[in-house]
């Protein structure tokens, strides 16, 4: 009979994979593997403490359901969901460097918790925030490939908090869809629409993260932000923000999510006509970015 120590169980446990027929599955998980028996080794993990962290992973996945995601927030709030878009990057980055007269994309970051497939498909033009006391934000651009070659068609999945900072999937169990939609580029590439500037928020804190992010002496906030995900054939998704060029805790963003590359000013407006023709009768701002998409 076999018998393993605190040194060679990690081993032992690589070595049970042997009929393993999935070679990036198997490389993984012999990684996954050593660091973890590592990590317990490192800290001399006390079994009281391992069933905290048990329990602490349970009540995170009981927290989860249709409309939150309390494994995204925890990635996210722990900084891993920003590492692997930054791989993913540094990859498109590679592929990329050999391309003459191509630019770098569009930098991605985390999607967040609150993404809910089938946004109301709208108009250009259209506004999310009509009938909301706040003020008008125009937001429009252009979405191109790494050439520059405008990206006719593109889908741009929209979405943000109000101006409390609060999503929809926050409102209760039968709240509606609100401030979100989905919008296609002209045959120039080109997009606008008109919603709110979004306001800064806490990420959830009423659930194991939030408890987590205390005891670790952090805060939860999040700077402004509008969510974009932008979808077209032959190009990789990219999901990516634009942050509000004022809003506080852009260097101390909740989630590492912040990129130099993605933070606009909203720039103040006074009555008039606006670039879309619409006329505006008070304040309005005017946010605008032109999005990079890399091929796949």
């Amino acid at each position: 009979m076999i018998e393993y120590d605190a040194v060679d169980i990690a081993q032992g446990v690589i070595d049970r994979m042997s009929d393993c027929k999935d070679a990036r599955f198997k490389q993984i998980m012999t990684s996954l593997i050593k660091h973890l028996h590592a990590f317990a080794r490192e800290v001399d993990l006390t079994p009281e403490e391992w069933m905290t962290g048990i329990q602490f992973l349970t009540a995170t996945g009981q927290m989860c359901d249709e409309k939150r995601q309390e494994f995204i927030l925890l990635s996210d709030t722990l900084g891993l969901s920003m590492l692997v878009v930054a791989l993913d990057q540094a990859r498109a980055a590679a592929r990329l460097k050999d391309s003459p007269g191509a630019s770098m994309p569009t930098e991605a970051t985390v999607q967040g918790p609150f993404f809910w497939e089938g946004a109301p498909k709208l108009p250009l033009g259209a506004d999310l925030a009509e009938g909301k006391d706040t003020v008008p934000t125009l937001y429009s651009g252009k979405v191109t490939d790494t050439y520059g070659k405008p990206i006719a068609g593109c889908v741009l999945d929209v979405w943000s908090g109000d101006d409390h900072g609060l999503y929809d999937l926050q409102k209760g169990e039968n709240a509606p869809m609100d401030l979100r939609a989905q919008f296609r580029t002209d045959q120039d590439g080109r997009y606008h629409y008109w919603s709110l500037k979004p306001s800064l928020y806490p990420v959830p804190v009423d659930g194991p993260v939030g408890k987590m992010l205390t005891r670790m002496g952090r805060h939860p906030f999040r700077p402004g932000h509008m969510h974009t995900m932008l979808r077209a054939p032959g190009h990789h998704t990219l999901v990516t923000h634009i942050f509000v060029g004022d809003s506080q805790y852009l260097d101390s963003d909740a989630v590492f999510g912040v990129r130099n590359s993605l933070i606009v000013e909203f720039k103040q407006k006074p009555a008039g006509t606006a670039p879309d023709g619409r006329v505006m009768t008070g304040p309005w701002a005017h946010a605008e970015y032109d999005f990079r998409l890399a091929p796949v």
